[in-house]
């Protein structure tokens, strides 16, 4: 696959923390990878203030179908940096802070196109919330997930947030309470994951999915996650309304009506583009 990363050409790669790329092997893939390896990728400021600047951009780009979200180095994420946090005393400057990463891991949500987070090494604290607040995510057979923040005195709330809208309640907190690993089969089995695979076969299951992704009429999968996300705040029947009326809607799309047409005459559908 031939990767192009999208920077300024004056600033070289190894000094930006996030590096923002398309995939010219896969139509409309945009590749999003965390840049701090040395610190694990840990969120700082400025890496959350540069992933707020990207999903906004990537929201924008009709070309773009899917999103993967990886990072450089031996882990995913660690979470928050602490370093940068306890150089800061003062309330206001913490409730800024937990306001920025929240508000990014909404924009995963909010995002138009399907986001797959690519996880190798460990997914702590806010890296757990950030793989959670991805639609989907694939994972190394040997990676590491926990919301540790009890074990230093801080609980993991807000990473709590994303984490018990992916698995259930009791795994969730077991997990928050005692700060523990789970490895990435119990991910799977709890449903934080969608699949693990061998950590040579990490990149080929990543995109393998975004192909099958971006192969669908793009306005149809943003339709229809929008949809999902809406109705699960819902009650049951104001979730069939909503759904009722999404696929509604979805009907009158000219690539829904050469879908259904294509499959009645049995031939590939001609999607427009």
């Amino acid at each position: 696959m031939s990767v192009q990363a999208a920077r300024s050409p004056a600033t070289d790669a190894a000094d930006e923390v996030l590096l923002s790329a398309r995939d010219h092997g896969v139509n409309g893939v945009a590749h999003l990878t965390l840049n701090r390896p040395a610190q694990y990728n840990a969120l700082s400021e400025e890496l959350l203030g540069r992933l707020a600047d990207e999903l906004g951009a990537i929201a924008a780009d009709d070309s773009v179908r899917v999103v993967v979200l990886g990072a450089a180095g031996k882990a995913f994420c660690a979470g928050h940096d602490l370093k940068e946090m306890r150089a800061h005393d003062d309330h206001a400057y913490q409730q800024a802070l937990f306001a920025k990463c929240s508000g990014v891991m909404s924009q995963l949500i909010a995002l138009p196109q399907p986001v797959i987070a690519r996880v190798q090494g460990m997914a702590t604290a806010a890296g757990c919330q950030l793989v959670a607040s991805c639609d989907l995510a694939v994972a190394a057979e040997d990676a590491r997930f926990a919301v540790s923040g009890v074990r230093v005195g801080l609980f993991c709330s807000t990473p709590a947030v994303a984490l018990s809208r992916n698995i259930p309640r009791k795994r969730a907190m077991e997990m928050l309470l005692t700060g523990e690993f789970i490895g990435a089969e119990d991910a799977l089995h709890y449903g934080l994951i969608n699949r693990a695979v061998a950590a040579d076969e990490l990149d080929a299951a990543v995109g393998e999915l975004a192909e099958q992704i971006a192969s669908k009429p793009p306005r149809v999968t943003q339709l229809g996650k929008r949809g999902f996300y809406r109705q699960l705040e819902q009650d049951l029947g104001a979730a069939y309304a909503d759904a009722g009326e999404t696929m509604a809607g979805n009907m009158m799309l000219d690539e829904t009506r050469e879908g259904i047409d294509a499959f009645i005459q049995k031939r590939a559908p001609n999607w427009p583009r």
